[in-house]
């Protein structure tokens, strides 16, 4: 009896083998390109600097998207919310101190990205840059995602330092 009971059971390990897996089974460990997809939205910035002070280059008036695809491409848009507009309502044709806030308050580049085989590193392989020490460069980034929450953190800040970028996914 007890051989027929265990015979029956063998179905039913081959049906649970084919449920979906969920948080209550187990928990994916690594990340992958499709959990990326999508638009996320910046929220906040930190840098913190050698000496260990910390800024925001973006003055806490940072908005902007980065958006990922699933044949590996991106594009990152950061810009400060205050950037005056040119007197002369020509892009081409503005002053130095004009200039110089639309420099220092603008942040894009697009290109390709990988992640690594852990799912926990982050790679942008710049194409282009607003800044021109990351075109043709690569970004590494450690990232973590936590629901709709993206973590970036760099050893290589664009305004000095490290940094940490966070993001939401756009709804």
């Amino acid at each position: 009896m007890k051989r027929l009971t265990t015979l029956a059971l063998i179905p039913l390990l081959f049906v649970g083998a084919e449920l979906p897996w969920t948080d209550a089974v187990g928990q994916q460990t690594t990340l992958n390109k499709q959990q990326l997809v999508g638009t996320w939205t910046f929220v906040s910035a930190v840098n913190t600097r050698p000496d260990g002070t910390k800024f925001d280059p973006w003055g806490g008036k940072g908005v902007g998207q980065q958006m990922f695809d699933g044949t590996g491409h991106f594009s990152f848009q950061v810009f400060r919310s205050d950037i005056p507009k040119l007197a002369s309502n020509n892009r081409l044709d503005g002053t130095s101190e004009e200039f110089k806030a639309v420099a220092q308050g603008v942040l894009s580049s697009f290109g390709t990205y990988s992640l690594d085989d852990t799912g926990k590193t982050l790679t942008q392989h710049n194409e282009y840059s607003s800044f021109p020490n990351f075109s043709s460069g690569k970004r590494v980034w450690a990232i973590t995602l936590t629901g709709d929450e993206m973590t970036l953190g760099s050893q290589a800040g664009a305004a000095g330092g490290t940094n940490e970028l966070k993001w939401m996914r756009a709804k």
